[in-house]
């Protein structure tokens, strides 16, 4: 099952993209992204709420609520400094360069979470970055 959401998750972050390239089109890219943020928490605690998650809060332990917010600081910044890469370059330029993160994201969990890196994974993330500089070389 997690198969079909990490899809739905690579469709709407496609879209995401077209969609925000022609958003920040004559706007600050920051005011872009606030605006952004507002509908995600809408649809993120609308979620919350009618899933009935919110009795779930008085349980989370300090370690959980740090690194949440470290995550959603992270998250900020990436979506602040993807909003202005998209309103300076093209979706096609943009895109490839931030899905690095994938790449990154795998080095990272062998670092620092202990994660074990496979000859696959290695070359699948080689063949990410070898495609990202394909993709952008101009």
């Amino acid at each position: 099952m997690w198969w079909f959401y990490a899809l739905l998750s690579a469709v709407f972050a496609a879209l995401t993209a077209i969609l925000a390239k022609v958003g920040v089109k004559n706007v600050d890219s920051n005011l872009a992204t606030a605006l952004r943020t507002v509908v995600i928490l809408v649809l993120a605690w609308g979620v919350v709420c009618f899933r009935g998650g919110l009795t779930q809060v008085q349980h989370l332990s300090r370690t959980t609520l740090l690194f949440l917010g470290l995550s959603g600081l992270a998250t900020g910044l990436s979506w602040l400094f993807y909003f202005k890469a998209l309103q300076l370059g093209t979706v096609t330029q943009v895109a490839p360069v931030d899905k690095l993160s994938v790449a990154l994201t795998i080095l990272l969990a062998v670092v620092f979470l202990g994660e074990k890196l496979t000859w696959q994974t290695g070359l699948g993330a080689g063949f990410i970055l070898l495609g990202t500089l394909i993709l952008v070389w101009r």
